[in-house]
């Protein structure tokens, strides 16, 4: 089986295909991320669902690689035969769903296989095939796929297969649709038109430092995993890909949490991406409508606010980790981070000139509604615990954060009392976090009030602008995550407890170093003037990256794979966030913070 950093992204910005390198299809989920999956194998086995497309004579390819700053994956191999090419994308301009596989003859003469194993319901459904004027139809109940092809399939095991060579110069292609009649679609016209598409989208980027091609690559994959129809941003494209291999600790991704969706529009509005972060607003705005008392911490593409969680038994799990879930416990959780994570994110554009429409102030007041009935209680904190709440310093310092923009936001246009109210609670919040979130003993901010365990998450305070870096406090804090919370220099999200159970949250199992957490850190020792540390952890952390540029939730140091869903959103914001940091590109909070000095300075 393939490992998960040897799998490519394709998408649509409805959904997305993961690419082997040996050029199978393993994952692909139609007509949107969060809908069943036609091909599963990444998470069960071959009979679960894939489309193998490669030379006869099997094997990875030579070489792979998206074509300029796009998601047009070109796979090359080249064998005793000669070199072929298999370009593989998804037009955003077109009907959505639809993968499009042209095979290209650049010399010799290759013999070429391919067998599309289509399998509705995550694996569990083999369809009907039917031939239709030309095209193959694949129904299950209503669910409805055609295959697109000049080259003719044979029917073997519920597969569709064929055998064929292709010399210098010839093309096939294969159009693959989710839909109840066949779209057409001519596929050059459609590589042309994504190509443009992809080429007028990453001209707006306004990051022009030393990382520019990493940073425009994670873009591009931050883009990716936006829903074009509602504004949605997800996680990751992927569910269950395991913390630890052989381990339970596999979560569906294909959501939209309020704070992931924060990292993402923070990388996009540093980097001239503004029309993304109104699609979100507004997606946002549309989700609490239904029930503005009761936000959740996350929804689902449509807005949908219960996402119940079950497994799929029929699937083994990736090399055996098992369960393979969809829908998310989580969504009931109490997360006190994410109101101040979305206040933070929603209110830059009003600081930056902005009107306000009568639906910002909606969102404003609901989120603030939140945030104040909620901040002194126990939550569940940004590592999503499956046990007791308790009161987590990152979350109490994020309730901050939301009082904080508010109080920027606002007050041109509120009361001299209702700003009063707001800064006085603000002086609160920031006395309490001080005294009762930092550990004179350790020198250092940890997990929960009154805990000496750490916690990375609190390595975000100077970002915020809760601190400055040079903070006696904060340079204390990084040296002791620095030399207690790493493995091979890059960073847990939390310490290991006993027997292998993680201190947290009480599930069996380890994990990887968790790569936003490494991120933080190279800001965090670029913030305090470690400069020289921080960009070789910043390329380090690179480096990780697969030959494509992706990267998973985390990091296995042992093995040198990734591991976790994929690619993960909050990864790929941070390369694009410690490249602004590094590169002195990102805006200092505190430096234009209207923060009182006694506020930002030592309690």
């Amino acid at each position: 089986m393939a490992h998960i950093e040897d799998y490519a992204l394709i998408g649509d910005l409805r959904t997305a295909a993961l690419v082997a390198a040996d050029g199978s299809i393993d994952w692909l989920c139609l007509p949107s991320f969060d809908s069943a999956a036609v091909f599963a194998a990444l998470l069960g086995d071959p009979g679960n669902g894939r489309w193998t497309l490669a030379p006869a004579t099997g094997a990875r390819c030579s070489r792979r690689r998206y074509r300029g700053d796009s998601l047009i994956l070109d796979t090359d191999w080249i064998t005793a035969e000669g070199q072929v090419r298999v370009t593989d994308f998804m037009p955003p301009t077109g009907p959505g769903g639809q993968v499009i596989r042209i095979v290209e003859g650049i010399a010799g003469s290759v013999r070429m296989q391919t067998s599309l194993a289509l399998r509705m319901e995550y694996g569990k459904v083999v369809p009907t095939l039917h031939n239709v004027d030309g095209h193959v139809l694949a129904t299950a109940g209503h669910h409805s796929v055609w295959l697109s092809t000049s080259i003719t399939l044979a029917e073997l095991d519920n597969c569709l297969t064929a055998d064929f060579t292709v010399a210098a110069g010839d093309r096939v292609s294969f159009v693959l649709t989710a839909a109840q009649v066949p779209t057409p679609t001519e596929p050059t016209g459609a590589l042309t038109a994504t190509a443009a598409f992809w080429d007028r989208w990453i001209a707006r980027c306004t990051y022009d430092g030393p990382w520019a091609d990493a940073v425009k690559r994670s873009l591009v994959i931050l883009k990716a995993l936006t829903h074009a129809p509602t504004g949605g941003i997800l996680a990751a494209a992927t569910t269950s890909l395991p913390e630890n291999i052989g381990g339970t600790r596999n979560w569906d991704y294909r959501y939209c949490w309020l704070r992931d969706s924060s990292f993402t529009l923070q990388a996009f509005q540093a980097t001239g991406f503004d029309e993304e972060v109104t699609a979100w607003k507004d997606w946002l705005i549309r989700a609490v409508a239904d029930n503005p008392s009761d936000v959740r911490i996350m929804y689902g593409l449509d807005g949908t606010r219960h996402l119940p969680e079950r497994s799929l038994d029929w699937l083994g799990g990736y090399q055996a980790s098992a369960p393979v879930r969809i829908g998310n416990a989580a969504d009931g959780q109490i997360q006190n981070d994410v109101w101040g994570e979305a206040l933070d994110a929603l209110c830059p554009a009003h600081v930056a000139g902005r009107s306000r429409t009568d639906g910002d102030r909606r969102l404003h007041q609901i989120l603030l509604r939140q945030l104040e009935d909620n901040w002194r209680e126990p939550d569940n904190g940004i590592w999503e615990v499956r046990g007791p709440r308790r009161h987590f310093v990152h979350s109490k310092a994020m309730a901050w954060v939301g009082v904080d923009r508010l109080v920027r936001s606002l007050e041109h246009e509120s009361t001299a009392g209702e700003i009063r109210r707001l800064r006085n609670l603000r002086r609160t919040m920031h006395d309490e976090i001080c005294d009762r979130g930092f550990n004179a003993a350790l020198r250092s901010f940890t997990q929960c009030y009154g805990s000496s365990r750490l916690d990375a998450s609190v390595l975000l305070l100077p970002r915020y602008g809760f601190l400055p870096w040079s903070d006696p406090r904060m340079v204390g804090t990084v040296d002791a995550i620095q030399s207690h919370l790493t493995r091979d220099g890059l960073v847990l999200r939390y310490a290991a407890g006993e027997a292998g159970r993680t201190n947290c949250d009480g599930i069996p199992g380890s994990e990887g170093a968790f790569l936003a957490c490494s991120f933080w850190l190279a800001d965090a020792l670029h913030g305090i003037g470690r400069t020289d540390e921080g960009e070789a952890l910043f390329e380090r952390l690179l480096s990780l990256r697969n030959d494509v540029g992706l990267l998973s939730e985390e990091y296995d140091v042992a093995t040198g794979h990734h591991l976790g869903n994929t690619p993960q959103a909050f990864s790929h914001a941070g390369i694009v966030s410690t490249a602004l940091h590094l590169s002195r590109q990102l805006p200092d909070v505190l430096a234009s913070s209207a923060i009182p000095a006694s506020e930002s300075a030592a309690s």
